[in-house]
């Protein structure tokens, strides 16, 4: 069928999809000009440098990423690390600049590891460190944003640690600022309530775009501009005249900026590579994306909003699911999010000041908690015991250190759980397995045990392997296959369904499931022990 065809790409692409994608862009668009600004504000860089970032993932780096479906831009995930980088560089302008130093490096590393087909990096992460990380991180744009919305004086936060800001929260309810208060809890309502609302075509206006319908007038008729000190608005300034040669490299041979520089690279690009995936799978027409030259794409464009006062990008989840939902077809919706964000900074920018920045914190607020929301701590237990205390520890690690040994501590504690487990040494990093044809079907017979830390082993034997063909996985002289490599298994199932293909799971049937979900990790029970 025609409808089903999948849709072209490059200029072909822009002929056969315009439409779909220009309406497609113009929707992300209104999401993103919101949440770009809040997102720089939070992380202590220019509000309009955010929108610059996803002008550039848009326009610049859509042309050639690896996917085609995802949008690139600032991100709510990493925030914490451009904020800490600011304020340990010296705060200011002068944090800025040198900031910006280590997303120039980090971003040319970042290209180096597409080069270098690390596209698979995120394969070596266990899933409830990746959620535990990102727990983490919704908890801290809580701490930091909740104040904000309340109309503080950004200026008496300065300094405290989280568990500070955590602890002046009642202190900043008692003196919070009633109208920029009201302006923030009516955003927060619109977010939080819209979906409880079953007014038909509600659920087609984007949330942000219906905050700024409501809380720019609000603002406009408290006189906010003139009641209310310059904090509590959103400041654009000569915005084009500060577009330029930003970057400061003076520290590039002291510890604290590397490590800066390993946590844009690291952090940067798992999250990005994990969002291809996720959008990978939403995509109607199941298009694969090629990781490694998204790599290149994203490090491209971080390099180039380095250079000129923007923050880094990713392939941001929310935007990405958004701009499937809204009917995008190929990567020139990215463009057009881009182009549009492009106009709105060329010929509206007395508008976008008029963006009070309580709604700005209530939109970042409710980021925070889709990522720390009980429902997620529930779900991370539902999969099994071990799992959460992964998750807990890395949440914990990440707020009371930071995110790279936070990820570290979560990762240390999957391995140490493995070992529990009498997985050997040798195991952790190796795949075992023995591969063979019989008849037209392909047999892979996994030994020992199948876990996140060897998972790469085994993908590269996957990718070998025709989706359109049946292939059998026998674990009956396996040991232990944990949550990661089974979550890694159902989507290998539906690249095969959808190819035409049957991947079969056999040999579990003296496993013993560590909780009652499809997915959870499992392990083999002694010969001598009868099952239940």
């Amino acid at each position: 069928m025609k409808a089903c065809a999948i849709p072209e790409d490059g200029l072909k692409g822009l002929k056969q999809n315009w439409r779909s994608d220009a309406i497609s862009g113009f929707l992300v668009f209104l999401l993103a000009l919101p949440l770009s600004l809040g997102i720089a504000k939070a992380s202590e860089f220019p509000p309009a440098m955010g929108v610059l970032t996803a002008m550039i993932g848009g326009m610049f780096v859509s042309l050639f990423a690896g996917s085609r479906l995802t949008i690139k831009g600032p991100a709510a995930g990493l925030i914490t690390i451009c904020a800490g980088a600011v304020i340990e560089f010296g705060g200011g302008a002068q944090g800025w600049h040198l900031a910006l130093g280590a997303i120039v490096v980090a971003a040319v590393l970042q290209m180096l590891f597409g080069f270098l087909r690390f596209g698979a990096l995120s394969d070596f992460f266990p899933h409830s460190v990746v959620h535990g990380m990102l727990a983490a991180i919704g908890l801290i744009i809580f701490a930091k944003q909740i104040h904000v919305l309340l109309g503080i004086d950004p200026a008496s936060l300065k300094g405290l640690e989280l568990v500070e800001l955590f602890e002046r929260i009642p202190a900043s309810i008692m003196h919070a600022d009633s109208r920029v208060a009201l302006v923030g809890l009516v955003s927060l309502a619109i977010i939080f309530g819209m979906p409880l609302l079953k007014i038909p075509g509600l659920k087609k206006v984007p949330a942000p775009m219906l905050v700024l319908l409501v809380t720019v007038p609000m603002a406009l008729a408290m006189d906010f501009k003139h009641t209310e000190p310059v904090f509590d608005m959103v400041t654009i300034g000569g915005f084009w005249a500060n577009v330029g040669l930003n970057v400061d490299f003076s520290l590039i041979g002291t510890a604290v900026f590397w490590k800066y520089v390993l946590m844009f690279l690291f952090i940067g690009s798992l999250e990005s590579l994990l969002t291809v995936k996720a959008v990978d799978g939403l995509d109607p027409w199941k298009r694969a994306s090629d990781a490694n030259r998204d790599l290149v794409a994203v490090g491209a464009g971080n390099a180039l909003s380095g250079l000129l006062g923007g923050l880094p990008m990713i392939s941001e989840v929310a935007r990405s699911s958004a701009n499937v939902a809204f009917g995008a077809r190929s990567r020139w919706s990215n463009f057009f999010h881009g182009l549009f964000l492009f106009v709105a900074m060329l010929l509206f920018i007395p508008v976008i000041e008029m963006i009070p920045n309580a709604a700005l914190a209530a939109l970042l607020i409710a980021v925070g908690y889709r990522l720390a929301s009980p429902h997620e701590f529930f779900k991370v237990y539902r999969i099994g015991a071990e799992q959460l205390v992964i998750f807990v520890v890395t949440v914990l690690v990440t707020l009371a250190t930071d995110l790279l040994i936070g990820v570290g501590a979560g990762i240390a504690t999957e391995l140490a759980f493995n070992l529990i487990h009498r997985v050997p040494f040798g195991n952790f990093f190796k795949a075992r397995y023995e591969h063979s044809r019989q008849g037209g079907e392909e047999r892979i017979k996994v030994g020992g045990a199948a876990i996140f830390s060897n998972l790469l082993g085994f993908k590269k034997l996957f990718a070998q392997l025709d989706r359109s063909s049946t292939v059998i996985i026998d674990f009956a002289e396996a040991h232990l296959v944990d949550h990661t490599f089974m979550e890694f298994l159902s989507h290998l199932k539906e690249e095969f369904e959808h190819a035409g293909g049957a991947l079969i799971v056999t040999g579990f049937e003296r496993f013993k499931p560590f909780s009652d979900h499809p997915l959870a990790a499992r392990k083999r029970l002694p010969s001598n022990v009868q099952l239940a």
